[in-house]
């Protein structure tokens, strides 16, 4: 199999509009990601008696909040796959394009 020509690829529009899709989710879903996560220790520190309160029965906000970061990651996952199926399609169609 011959060697990409990488500055041929680099160069072309179809790998920018890719590089651009890519940061389109990456950015906003890592910084969603973060802020979500680090929120719970920052609730809990600087509003502890609002993260005791009781919801359901015994189970306090700080638990429900805890365990929303599982449905949360669950679904920042689900969305990625989503997406990069999408960025594996234009990947395909730049290759097959510069014919590799």
């Amino acid at each position: 199999m011959n060697q990409p020509d990488w500055s041929r690829i680099a160069a072309d529009p179809g790998f920018a509009e890719l590089k651009r899709a890519k940061r389109r989710f990456i950015i906003p879903a890592t910084i969603f990601f973060l802020v979500y996560y680090m929120a719970l220790p920052v609730l809990v520190g600087f509003w502890p008696e609002m993260m005791k309160k009781p919801v359901l029965g015994k189970v306090n906000s700080a638990y429900l909040f805890a365990l929303s970061q599982f449905i949360m990651t669950w679904t920042l996952c689900w969305l990625y796959v989503r997406a990069a199926r999408k960025w594996d399609i234009m990947n395909a169609e730049l290759l097959k394009r510069l014919g590799y």
